[in-house]
């Protein structure tokens, strides 16, 4: 069987049958540097995570043509654009390329027939509008992580991209580094024993800043189409991002109107890597306790907590926050340390050197993240994080969050996805969201 790793270097390879097939790219767009086979991406928000992570890696892929960027603030959307078109043409040894075209409106860029594929990295309250937009237009869509800011919301964007044949990854890239697939690999494999125990830990958040004053909106800002399905609040640029700057941090990330916090900003990618080594990634646990703090002011997430869930095969997992990102397995023969970075360590060394046998999971051919979404397009196949696994592994950050809030241990039904006979734990799988952002 012919690797994918081999399949991105030969180029080999069909479309299955019912896939969207990439679109040819006209020359116009690339000149005489287009190759037929190239899939063509169009970004959606232009912030720190895109120029800094996302658009060098599509960049740096024979595979992808990025032909369109798109941001409500005008100037991020030009310094995307200046740093793509620069790319090309020292890429292509020329003096000057202008393939890239700059929206403020995302729908705008997914209206066009010439864009196979698409980057969301905008604000988390963004994602599952722009992302069912994207699937409904037929494009292939990656996603930054979390997914949604909701569980309904993200049960709604699962299910659109199912049904319209879409290639999905929601974006973490902890699937594609090699000491964490590496250490779901030794786990499903029975290496520690049977496995009995996770602890997942991410770093600490932002202090609070009390309430600033509000300011006017910069100019290159479409303040009204930022706030977009959130509600309506007065412009500060810390409730938005750094005025024309990209790589700092964004006050939006600490502020519950628009993402949920460290809780899902790092516990998708950590409890992401638990899921798949408990073999519950398409699934989750059946209940979940814990208790935490919330931060005052404009940002007002949560700044503290500590929750324990039970899976129905007896695993438990411990998820805690204000501590070094990493994950923990403990089985009935051994254990597995695995921090964000450092290596790996094991409470048998020789654990570390085992390799899959017959019939074990075998996770040697996993790609980079961007890579990994390119290769599904072209094979009509499934990414390592679709969206119905980012949808698990956000949900259950976020039962763990809304578990929090009542103060109490919750069931969990992770096939309807729903809190048995708990209604006002079931009024929070779902939040407000103004306007018709859902239909195109």
């Amino acid at each position: 069987m012919q690797s994918r790793r081999r399949f991105l270097k030969t180029g080999a390879g069909i479309v299955a049958a019912g896939a969207l097939a990439p679109t040819i790219i006209p020359s116009h767009v690339l000149g005489a540097h287009a190759p037929s086979n190239q899939i063509t991406v169009g970004v959606i928000g232009c912030g720190r995570q895109e120029v800094i992570v996302n658009t060098p890696q599509f960049l740096a892929s024979p595979e992808a043509q990025i032909v369109a960027v798109c941001d409500v603030d005008r100037w991020r959307a030009g310094e995307n654009r200046d740093q793509i078109q620069s790319h090309y043409a020292r890429d292509r040894n020329a003096g000057q390329y202008n393939g890239c075209d700059v929206y403020e409106d995302f729908r705008e860029l997914l209206a066009r027939d010439d864009i196979d594929a698409v980057m969301i990295s905008t604000p988390d309250h963004w994602h599952v509008p722009m992302g069912v937009h994207a699937a409904k237009a037929g494009k292939h869509v990656c996603i930054e992580k979390p997914i949604s800011t909701a569980i309904r919301h993200g049960r709604l964007l699962a299910d659109v991209v199912a049904e319209r044949g879409v290639v999905s990854r929601n974006d973490s890239e902890f699937r594609s580094l090699k000491r964490m697939w590496k250490a779901v690999e030794l786990v499903r494999n029975g290496y520690i024993g049977d496995l009995e125990h996770m602890i997942s830990h991410v770093p600490s958040d932002s202090e609070a800043i009390g309430r600033p004053d509000p300011m006017p909106v910069p100019s290159e800002l479409n303040y009204p189409l930022w706030l977009g399905p959130a509600a309506g609040a007065p412009y500060t640029e810390q409730r938005v991002h750094p005025r024309e700057e990209i790589r700092a941090r964004p006050g939006w990330l600490r502020i519950s109107d628009y993402t949920e916090g460290m809780v899902t900003n790092w516990g998708t990618h950590l409890n992401d890597i638990a899921q798949w080594a408990n073999g519950t990634d398409r699934s989750g646990p059946i209940s979940v306790e814990g208790a935490g703090a919330f931060s005052e002011g404009l940002w007002d997430t949560i700044v503290e907590f500590k929750l324990h869930y039970e899976y129905a095969n007896g695993v438990t997992l411990e998820y805690e926050m204000n501590r070094d990102p990493g994950i923990e397995f403990q089985g009935s023969e051994g254990w597995l340390r695995v921090p964000y970075r450092g290596d790996v360590e094991a409470s048998d060394p020789a654990i570390l050197d085992a390799e899959p046998g017959v019939g074990e999971l075998d996770l040697s051919d996993t790609m980079g993240d961007k890579e990994d979404f390119l290769h599904a397009i072209k094979t009509g196949g499934e990414t390592l994080q679709p969206a119905e696994v980012g949808h698990r592994t956000c949900s259950l950050c976020q039962i763990g969050l809304i578990a929090v809030r009542l103060g109490r241990k919750l069931e969990w039904d992770p096939e309807s996805e729903t809190f048995p006979n708990d209604e006002e734990a079931n009024t929070m799988l779902d939040r407000p969201m103004r306007g018709d952002w859902l239909e195109p």
